[in-house]
């Protein structure tokens, strides 16, 4: 266990340096934009718009070092979900209903078991969410992949219907902020955890947990399609890289900010063991990690359903942070 406090910079992944590099580039991306383009490089998704006031929305992402973690467990299948429902819950927060989605998989040696595995675990997803899987690459690269090692990333394009695109214009303060949970870490800070767990057997259990450290890790990333179709909504946040607090307010328009309160919702124990291992900072947590909500949702207060878990709610914005987290 380590003698001071760790943080995801220092395990290797600096999100606000991420965050400088890409504001030095949006100028050349926005360069390529014709008036097509709805939406940009910020948003969960891109959007390009269609002579029928429809949209087509986009995005790519990929699983992180979680493959770390499913190499040394010798179980692959849960990141073909992984990538899958990463990338629907992307365009599902511009409202988009999945269309079809691609793979690459980039590996040292292809080892035919692992590479199945993972296309199991692809259909699956993209079969829950009525989205096809319509191709991809497969590339062996040895000499820039270690023999064993592998990378996955996905590229998934759905369709706004005219009329069914949320708009941070709508949302008001007073506004409600509708925690859904997650199911664990999803594809998110496993550099950090990695680090966290680095002299842990993933078959220990921990009491905290209740069953094999390797099993809680490598739990698949939720899918949040069918709550988003059955609620009304305004704006919604996919909680991934960056945590609550770099992607909340990517919901909020400006001059609005967020006030939620920890104790309405039941933080998994997994979050409060990497903290107190790693000897985390409550911030570096919650820029970080989901802590439970996988997706936050902006609902006005007369349509949060019954049963919802209401985690705060908007403010106007005071000052230079526009989350505060009590």
């Amino acid at each position: 266990m380590p003698s001071e406090g760790l943080s995801y910079a220092a395990a290797g992944v600096d999100i606000e340096a991420y965050e400088r590099a890409l504001e030095r580039v949006k100028p050349l991306i926005a360069a390529t934009h014709g008036k097509e383009v709805a939406v940009g490089v910020g948003p969960f998704a891109g959007l390009y718009a269609l002579p029928d006031g429809s949209h087509l929305a986009s995005s790519a992402d990929g699983v992180g070092t979680k493959i770390k973690v499913a190499i040394a467990a010798g179980s692959h299948r849960g990141i073909g979900v992984d990538i899958v429902n990463h990338c629907v819950n992307d365009i599902a927060t511009a409202g988009a209903r999945p269309l079809f989605f691609l793979d690459y998989f980039a590996t040292g040696k292809l080892d035919p078991d692992v590479f199945g595995q993972l296309i199991e675990g692809m259909t699956q997803a993209c079969g829950a969410a009525g989205c096809a899987l319509l191709g991809g690459e497969t590339a062996e690269m040895p000499g820039v992949y270690a023999l064993g090692d592998y990378d996955l990333a996905g590229f998934i394009v759905g369709l706004v219907d005219p009329g069914r695109r949320p708009g941070q214009s709508q949302v008001r303060a007073g506004d409600k902020l509708v925690g859904l949970m997650s199911s664990g870490l999803h594809t998110n800070g496993y550099s950090l955890v990695r680090k966290v767990f680095e002299d842990v057997p993933l078959g220990h259990v921990f009491r905290e947990l209740g069953k094999p450290l390797g099993g809680v890790l490598l739990e698949p990333h939720r899918s949040y399609l069918d709550e988003l179709r059955a609620m009304s909504w305004k704006t919604a946040a996919h909680i991934t890289g960056g945590g609550i607090l770099g992607n909340l307010p990517r919901s909020l328009p400006e001059g609005l900010g967020a006030r939620i309160d920890r104790v309405l919702w039941t933080i998994p124990p997994i979050f409060g063991l990497i903290q107190k291992r790693g000897k985390i900072t409550d911030d570096e947590m919650l820029g970080t990690f989901n802590m439970g909500l996988g997706m936050i949702v902006v609902v006005d207060p007369a349509a949060v359903p019954a049963g919802a878990t209401v985690v705060g709610e908007v403010v106007q914005q005071t000052g230079p942070d526009r989350i505060s987290i009590t």
